[in-house]
């Protein structure tokens, strides 16, 4: 199937991390058996990092080769190296340094004391995704892009009425004046993140269900960007109970969104 949209409701955060590491482990030890690798594209935020120590924690995490994934984020905070605020600094605490992944595959947005400005770094990072890519592409083949989504349905660093969310031709923008701190930050753009063959947003939190309803009843991208996710195969919403609060009835029905109970033959 392709561009399958599926919602699917747990009842809270905890149970909702648990069930995404178990699709995200059983997903990956496929596609390596498949294709000799996996590439995953990360996120921040406190339901991002959940999931990573929930897969950390499962008895089956040392069942994927760890070796033979590829590590990428779909955007940064401008702050240095290390910085506890960092994407990749609570990506790795949550789990990557507790698997041996090969560091040859993990490819982190530069920190701002790197040497490089913020524009230098967002076109060294684009340039990093085209080495990385097929002939004539500028994205790697990535087959799972994680992403979570604010109370006023922002994407990675991707803003409402901001430029960056209408960026159609770069792979990586710099984000500059965010609505949330800090102001300065790295983003892939839309089109970089619709390139994934699959799209898993996690959600949790009562303050996020005004955000999921506009996003599944299709208003502009401009005003909500996570309206613009579509994965090439597969775009997965995983919440809980709180933020699916106003998802319209009608949107939850068998052959367009299904909930928990009912996930079962879903294509990861």
């Amino acid at each position: 199937m392709t561009n399958e949209r599926r919602v699917i409701v747990h009842a809270d955060n905890s149970s909702l991390a648990s069930a995404v590491a178990a699709r995200f482990i059983t997903k990956t030890v496929d596609l390596i058996a498949e294709f000799d690798e996996a590439s995953v594209v990360l996120t921040g935020g406190t339901m991002g990092s959940a999931v990573l120590a929930a897969i950390n924690l499962s008895p089956a995490r040392d069942s994927v080769d760890w070796s033979r994934v590829n590590v990428w984020w779909g955007d940064e905070r401008w702050l240095p190296a290390g910085d506890p605020d960092r994407n990749d600094t609570q990506a790795r605490e949550a789990l990557l340094d507790h698997v041996p992944l090969d560091p040859h595959r993990v490819h982190a947005f530069a920190a701002s004391d790197s040497g490089l400005e913020l524009d230098e770094a967002s076109e060294a990072y684009a340039a990093e995704l085209a080495a990385h890519s097929p002939a004539n592409a500028s994205i790697p083949h990535f087959d799972i892009t994680f992403l979570g989504m604010g109370p006023d349905g922002h994407i990675a660093s991707l803003f409402p009425e901001r430029g960056g969310v209408r960026e159609r031709e770069k792979t990586v923008i710099p984000v500059r004046k965010s609505p949330k701190p800090p102001p300065e930050r790295l983003s892939l753009t839309l089109p970089s993140i619709n390139s994934s063959a699959r799209v898993w947003l996690v959600l949790a939190g009562a303050d996020k269900a005004s955000a999921l309803g506009l996003t599944l009843a299709g208003v502009s991208v401009n005003e909500v960007p996570a309206a613009g996710v579509e994965g090439r195969r597969t775009t997965l919403f995983f919440v809980d109970a709180s933020a699916a609060a106003q998802v319209p009835e009608h949107l939850i029905t068998p052959g367009q969104f299904w909930t928990g109970a009912d996930d079962h033959g879903l294509e990861l």
